[in-house]
């Protein structure tokens, strides 16, 4: 799965990790539910970390399609509850077992 981080580019995350990512998904979830602002910045950063970490990064020039998109780490509440409204059901979909 080929995942860009808005601002700062593409990274191949292999399936092996989407439960992971999965996981910190729900925690971002809950801070935006609660509108805990420290909350919400944990998590977003721990998710976007386990991107990096577990990803591989795509070179600048490739044109490689984005499966998803995720926020930037300086991205607010209201910017990633919109992008969750347009997604529908969190910003990782669809792959917890």
């Amino acid at each position: 799965m080929i995942m860009r981080v808005m601002g700062e580019g593409q990274y191949r995350v292999g399936d092996d990790h989407l439960n992971r990512l999965n996981q910190l998904d729900d925690e971002l979830l809950t801070a935006l539910e609660a509108g805990d602002e420290p909350q919400f910045r944990a998590a977003l950063g721990k998710l976007l970390d386990a991107v990096k970490e577990f990803g591989t990064p795509l070179p600048d020039d490739s044109l490689e399609p984005s499966d998803l998109i995720l926020p930037d780490a300086e991205a607010t509440i209201d910017q990633v509850k919109e992008m969750l409204l347009s997604e529908g059901e969190g910003i990782i979909p669809g792959f917890a077992e």
